[in-house]
């Protein structure tokens, strides 16, 4: 069955010619064009990914991401007329996927869709296997299947990309990773400069959620002008 994907976007011509390309590419597409119509259709349907407008009138996009991300790990793909550094951090923080600056090429619209929606298959297909889907390092033991990490007596929910980096790291302990490898291999896209601040923000967020004192991490470990690494000294 195609997936099913959410278009909230305000805009009717804007709304309806993403939902035209996306059904043209055998795409399940349900429209919203407000924030109360998204809650509506969120409740009701299960959806593969979601393509939201962060300007909408009365509950706005950010709104809308927080109440995803504190159910469900559906990739969410960022529109905005906004092309500020700001918007798209407040977003990368609150969990989205992807962010697309308006106007926009509708082919790369669909293109980054796909992608998503491959990477997020393909990660919850190689979740399934029960054979091998626990990491452990140290204290830490990172359960594949369900997104959560546990460290001692504390399990902490992760995101979908924050899993990926961290099943990365503890598959290569010291190893040490560039950005752009991280960048990559996680996101299956072209690095460039730019993208620095995005993958900033993920490690950010992941060692807010597993170290004791992010400030002064344990197991992640910056290599300065490099990349990142897990571990410095042996863990046993």
């Amino acid at each position: 069955m195609s997936a099913k994907i959410l278009v909230v976007e305000d805009d009717y011509e804007t709304n309806q010619l993403l939902c035209k390309y996306l059904r043209k590419e055998m795409f399940q597409v349900f429209p919203a064009y407000t924030g109360e119509e998204a809650f509506q259709k969120l409740s009701t349907y299960s959806f593969e990914l979601v393509v939201l407008d962060l300007m909408l009138p009365g509950i706005d996009g950010f709104e809308i991401l927080r109440k995803i991300r504190s159910e469900k790990n559906t990739p969410v793909i960022i529109l905005s007329a906004k092309d500020e550094s700001q918007d798209k951090v407040v977003g990368l923080n609150l969990g989205s996927d992807d962010y697309i600056t308006k106007p926009f090429n509708m082919s790369e619209v669909i293109a980054r869709v796909k992608a998503q929606l491959r990477r997020f298959t393909q990660y919850n297909l190689s979740g399934n296997d029960q054979t091998d889907h626990y990491l452990t390092y140290g204290d830490m033991t990172l359960d594949l299947n369900a997104y959560v990490v546990e460290i001692g007596d504390d399990t902490t929910s992760l995101r979908e990309k924050e899993c990926q980096i961290l099943k990365l790291l503890m598959s290569n302990p010291k190893k040490v990773f560039t950005k752009e490898y991280l960048f990559e291999n996680i996101w299956g896209e072209s690095y460039l400069n730019t993208d620095e601040n995005k993958i900033m923000v993920h490690i950010r967020r992941l060692r807010e959620k597993i170290e004791p004192d992010p400030s002064n991490p344990k197991y992640i470990q910056t290599v300065w002008g490099i990349g990142y690494k897990l571990g410095d000294e042996d863990i046993t």
